[in-house]
């Protein structure tokens, strides 16, 4: 990782900045490269990812990850299997297996379900990301919505700021939570290992909300453990994973922020209901997805029926 001071770049595009100062650092580097490492993610300024055409106000200071040249031929579609929930000339809507990684990164270049993306939908590779505005880690399954459109874009990105749109999610965690908790707390680096989330103190921290709600208890493999949904106000990196940690009762399954093994072989965690304002205007709109096979499981140990779950709360939500 490499810093640099952004002094003399005031009013400049990143993309363009960066074609000026690295060839210093990075000797033969091109604008059309840079510009592929920064769609990848790998130019920042306080722990967010830029665009290529963020103006600069010149006291920034940028880290800049340069990446290898496999990375070139990141955005180049694959065949990968994906599940297409609705679909119109504005969105798309995807329920994500878990085990598929969102974006090409170190170790997944390809196989992404942006590579996916792009070969299903190749219209897709005008918007950035391929109109990607919000993600689910790895082993997370569940529902994403995705921007067909430029109108599309601006609206998604647009409801994520001001949290209209709702994302809900069942997890397992350990333990028995409280039948009811709201979860208040910064979320940056963990200070200690880069590459896990935790609780931190402001300004390395950015304010994080998550309201918690235990369905069931029961006992898996000799342990005390619970069914709980939990509401999204913000969508900071982990957040769930981080928050629930933080209450004494991290997702099974989760060994990177302490969840136990047992019962399941991933971190236990389903995006179940997705709600937004459609972008043409055509009102509120909803999707909902009954977890795979591998949490039904659980659930089955607590005498709980996903689909019949689902159905109810959708309705006690949607009637306000």
């Amino acid at each position: 990782m490499h810093a640099f001071a952004a002094r003399d770049g005031a009013g400049e595009r990143v993309d363009r900045h960066l074609a000026r100062v690295l060839p210093a650092v990075f000797p033969g580097v091109s604008r059309t490269r840079i510009q592929q490492w920064i769609a990848l993610g790998a130019v920042w300024c306080e722990e967010r990812a830029l665009t290529a055409k963020t103006r600069l106000l010149g006291h920034e200071r940028l880290l800049v990850q340069p990446l290898p040249r496999e990375a070139d031929r990141a955005f180049e579609p694959d065949p990968v299997p994906l599940t297409f929930v609705d679909e119109d000339e504005h969105l798309l809507v995807i329920d994500k297996p878990a085990g598929l990684v969102m974006h090409p990164a170190a170790g997944n270049w390809r196989g992404t379900l942006l590579n996916g993306l792009l070969h299903h939908r190749p219209a897709l590779a005008a918007l950035p990301r391929a109109g990607i505005v919000h993600r689910l880690d790895k082993d997370t399954s569940g529902l994403l919505v995705v921007a067909k459109s430029e109108l599309a874009l601006a609206s998604f990105s647009a409801q994520l700021a001001d949290r209209s749109m709702s994302r809900r999610y069942f997890a397992f965690v350990k333990g028995v939570p409280a039948a009811q908790a709201q979860v208040d707390a910064p979320i940056g680096r963990d200070p200690q290992t880069r590459v896990r989330m935790a609780v931190v103190e402001p300004p390395a921290g950015r304010p994080a909300r998550t309201h918690v709600q235990r369905i069931g208890s029961f006992q898996v493999e000799g342990q005390q453990a619970s069914l709980v949904e939990c509401r999204l106000e913000t969508g900071r990196t982990h957040q769930i994973r981080v928050h629930l940690r933080h209450l004494g009762h991290p997702l099974l399954g989760d060994a990177v922020y302490g969840g136990p093994a047992i019962g399941i072989g991933r971190q236990a965690l389903h995006a179940w209901r997705l709600g937004l304002d459609h972008p043409a205007g055509r009102g509120r709109v909803r999707w909902t997805s009954v977890p795979p096979d591998d949490m039904r499981a659980l659930a089955a140990l607590a005498g709980i029926d996903f689909g019949i779950l689902c159905n109810e709360l959708d309705q006690r939500i949607a009637a306000g």
